[in-house]
């Protein structure tokens, strides 16, 4: 397992919890030494321009800090599924996160889809034909299914479960269910359902099986390719924890 990192995701670029200072650091606390780190590099325009038009990425540029973070949060989506694609489980320890990010507008704390723009990246260079992302974010991923809204080779997922049985069954239901081969499975990871964040439902050892799920579901379809990135997830006094869980049950 890689972790996708790079200093300049702990910059406070904006006042929204996903920017607070300690965030990252949390996350960063609980998994350093415990995995190898890599660094990425900034996205390009063009990777932008793969799922956002022209005006949503001159919206977010005129606001130049955010637009720098950004495109790192880019760059390190990217870098995981790269990772991922030469066959070696990777998380993206990334922000802004992405899954609110439509093609020309966005909001949630989100500026440009992280994880679209990875996927469709992979999809544009021929390396993939397909790909499954799975969303387990408090939040609907809107941004995410607009993007993909008509595309059959990319299915988008995200459980709503009304009870904490009901959401960890729907995962294992919809990962049952699909038997095709796909090429890569990608995962917009959100810990904001936790019981001690907004969400108040899953516990910490909850993430490690859905960890667990997705790296049994990866290896039967995609010979385990697989890969996450961050979303949500506010109270950093449990956020490093559920990460780790998470990464834990995907190894």
């Amino acid at each position: 397992m890689k972790v996708v990192y790079h200093e300049r995701y702990r910059e406070v670029y904006s006042s929204d919890p996903a920017a607070q200072p300690g965030r990252i650091e949390s996350i960063y606390n609980e998994l350093h030494g415990r995995f190898e780190f890599v660094k990425p590099e900034p996205a390009r325009e063009e990777d932008l321009l793969l799922v956002h038009g022209k005006s949503h990425v001159e919206y977010v540029e005129a606001h130049p800090l955010v637009y720098e973070i950004a495109l790192l949060g880019v760059g390190g989506a990217i870098k995981a599924s790269e990772v991922a694609f030469r066959g070696e489980p990777a998380f993206g320890l990334i922000r802004p996160p992405g899954h609110h990010a439509s093609p020309n507008s966005s909001w949630g704390f989100c500026y440009f889809n992280n994880i679209a723009i990875s996927v469709e990246k992979l999809k544009r260079q021929g390396k993939i034909d397909n790909a499954v992302i799975v969303d387990f974010d408090l939040h609907y991923g809107d941004g995410t299914a607009n993007i993909f809204q008509g595309v059959s080779e990319v299915t988008y997922f995200h459980p709503d479960g009304w009870s904490r049985q009901a959401f960890l069954d729907e995962i294992s239901r919809f990962l049952a269910a699909r038997k095709n081969k796909v090429d890569i499975v990608a995962v917009s990871a959100g810990f904001d359902r936790h019981e001690q964040d907004w969400g108040g439902m899953l516990k910490t050892e909850d993430y490690s099986y859905i960890g667990k799920k997705i790296k049994e579901f990866a290896e039967k379809t995609c010979n385990g390719k697989r890969y996450a990135v961050l979303e949500g997830g506010y109270n950093h006094s449990v956020l490093g924890k559920n990460v780790r869980a998470l990464l834990d049950g995907m190894i």
